[in-house]
């Protein structure tokens, strides 16, 4: 049984909302966060557990019913639920950095920023352009091994060049998070989209005017796979990285 004192206390207590811009816009942006993330993550999981196998067991004739009429809303909300996440979570870093300890927090955020997204490109450019070579699409084993050493080197030279005086372990982790989650984003804007839209587009005609679909709709095919199986997998260290920086001192102390 509840005790009546208690459920007194409860029923008099009064909820008193912070009351200081900072920590209200704050909440705000990882509210956001949080629910382009659902959407962008989910959508993720829903293309690899169910979409692809779903895709492999249908004929050509129900794929050109199905793919133009499913794929062009299922990704609309993918790729701008990816970039909601980013943006938002983006923003909230931003802040994050901005109140960190002195000296001159203002100029350290934008050093930090730079060096962060500089590593991020590099790091995507490097993996745009093997996904390109045949050899090393054809085993997707091959593309996870190399992709994960990219992107482990990635964390460990934002977490180097970035560790500056008073850093805290929420900046750092969500720094190696949010790399991770930049360059899930370039994989959906940069390779997955670009390929499955020229894919929607063949298939819708060949099923409404029997024109073939181009052969090179395979390699497409295989690399908007390969990169969305990649997200698929970088979002588990991603999310970890996220949930330590409040719950984990992985890097520092605080």
């Amino acid at each position: 049984m509840i005790d009546a004192h208690a459920l007194a206390y409860l029923l008099q207590a009064k909820i008193i909302p912070p009351s200081d811009i900072g920590t209200n816009v704050q909440l705000v942006l990882r509210w956001i966060h949080f629910l382009a993330g659902i959407t962008w993550i989910g959508l993720l999981y829903f293309f690899n557990l169910v979409n692809v196998p779903f895709m492999k067991a249908m004929d050509a004739p129900t794929k050109g019913k199905v793919v133009p009429a499913l794929l062009p809303r299922a990704l609309w909300w993918f790729r701008w639920g990816a970039v909601v996440t980013v943006l938002a979570g983006f923003v909230y870093w931003l802040l994050i950095l901005n109140t960190e300890p002195p000296p001159d927090p203002g100029s350290r955020t934008w050093t930090t920023v730079g060096i962060w997204l500089g590593l991020v490109l590099i790091t995507w450019v490097i993996s745009y352009f093997l996904v390109q070579v045949p050899a090393v699409t054809k085993n997707g084993w091959i593309v996870g091994v190399l992709v994960f050493f990219l992107v482990g080197a990635m964390g460990h030279l934002i977490i180097s060049f970035n560790t500056y005086e008073g850093a805290s372990n929420r900046a750092l982790s969500i720094g190696v998070g949010g790399g991770i989650g930049v360059f899930m984003l370039l994989n959906v804007w940069g390779i997955i989209w670009p390929a499955q839209k020229r894919i929607i587009a063949w298939t819708k005609e060949n099923a409404e005017k029997g024109t073939a679909i181009p052969p090179e709709s395979a390699t497409l095919a295989r690399r908007a796979f390969l990169s969305s199986r990649v997200n698929a997998w970088l979002s588990i260290p991603m999310l970890f990285f996220m949930a330590a920086a409040s719950h984990y001192p992985l890097f520092v102390g605080g």
